[in-house]
């Protein structure tokens, strides 16, 4: 059952509407997580920022990659079936990675050392190994790449928490969190 309800667009603080209006230029929609951001407007200007800085960090496809790993770690329904539609249709990715990626794994080598630590980041709460960053440079992920990650997997975590505590109903093909 849903905790929150999602509100309409006109209903939501004016200083919200110029990024909502934004993400629906962007999108073609504003997902149901934006809009309950946009009920503070500081906490969606904060999250938008955010989002636009990591932007510029890492591939687009590793940075979904990091999501799937991190709502399957999380069991958070709301953004396996965001990340999953993102990735399969915008980005083309394969089911198969998809699936792999939910694991903390991927085909790709690089990626499956980041998508491996970033899940080991959330599971143990940012207390890993020093041999799991070893493996990070030992596939060639810099320091700078090590702490985007980190930032990525707090990215992802934090919309996480927010979709667990609201309950927020689901606007996108629905992914289990079984798998």
């Amino acid at each position: 059952m849903h905790c929150f309800t999602v509100p309409n667009i006109e209903e939501l603080p004016e200083q919200s509407k110029p990024t909502l209006e934004k993400i629906e230029r962007t999108l073609g929609v504003v997902p149901n997580l934006f809009k309950l951001l946009g009920s503070s407007p500081n906490v969606l200007g904060g999250f938008t920022q955010l989002q636009a800085a990591l932007g510029q960090t890492l591939t687009a496809k590793t940075r979904e990659a990091i999501a799937l790993a991190v709502a399957q770690t999380n069991g958070c329904q709301y953004c396996l079936s965001a990340h999953t539609y993102i990735s399969e249709h915008m980005m083309h990715v394969a089911q198969e990675e998809i699936l792999l990626n939910r694991k903390g794994r991927s085909l790709d080598p690089k990626v499956d050392a980041i998508v491996a630590f970033a899940a080991s980041v959330v599971e143990k709460r940012g207390h890993v190994e020093r041999s799991e960053i070893e493996v990070l440079r030992a596939k060639g992920v810099s320091d700078r790449e090590v702490i985007e990650i980190v930032a990525v997997v707090a990215e992802n975590v934090f919309t996480n928490l927010i979709n667990e505590v609201a309950k927020t109903e689901i606007d996108f093909p629905q992914v289990e969190v079984n798998l």
